[in-house]
């Protein structure tokens, strides 16, 4: 839903079909971080802070990952619109998300009981691999505004890159810090 209402904002506000398709891939894009950051910081929100919200959020984090796989698959249409058409661009730049949404769907494709029973300890790390590298393609891609030529691009890679950030230092705390010492030994 996030993402349809980006589209149909980027339509209402895009000067031509060049800028709707920028708008509408950046701004899919922006409506897909929440959702992915609600999926990469679940268990370890509730590692830190056990209660009901966070005891859902942990049950509920497939479906999270689900919601994020389909909101990025709309990020990536809008996306390959905006570069075929109107701002093409090198091959060699697009590797790195590329390989990301190889992920992102091998995630999506084995987020089942079955899958997991199947593949054993190499579901957990082809899911720890996945949602890192998509974290990581993440962050380079709002660090990089954060500098960007254009100060246009400024307010949301300062304000996208530190919650992406943030949200690894919740991660590094939960499995190291306060929250590895809160588990019963």
């Amino acid at each position: 839903m996030l993402s349809a209402i980006a589209i149909g904002a980027a339509l209402a506000t895009g000067a031509n079909p060049s800028d709707e398709a920028l708008l509408a891939a950046r701004w899919t894009a922006r409506a897909a971080l929440p959702i992915f950051l609600f999926t990469y910081m679940a268990s370890s929100l509730y590692r830190l802070a056990p209660n009901d919200l966070t005891r859902s959020l942990l049950r509920q984090r497939r479906q999270w990952g689900l919601a994020f796989a389909l909101s990025h698959s709309i990020h990536l249409v809008a996306l390959l619109i905006n570069i075929t058409l109107y701002r093409p661009r090198p091959l060699i730049s697009l590797a790195g998300g590329a390989l990301a949404y190889l992920f992102v769907y091998m995630m999506a494709i084995t987020s089942t009981d079955g899958w997991q029973r199947k593949m054993g300890h190499r579901w957990k790390q082809l899911h720890s691999i996945g949602i890192h590298l998509t974290w990581a393609v993440f962050l380079v891609g709002y660090g990089s505004r954060a500098f960007h030529a254009d100060p246009a691009y400024h307010l949301e890679g300062r304000v996208f890159a530190p919650l992406l950030l943030a949200a690894l230092a919740i991660r590094l705390w939960a499995k190291f810090g306060r929250g590895r010492r809160a588990q019963p030994v």
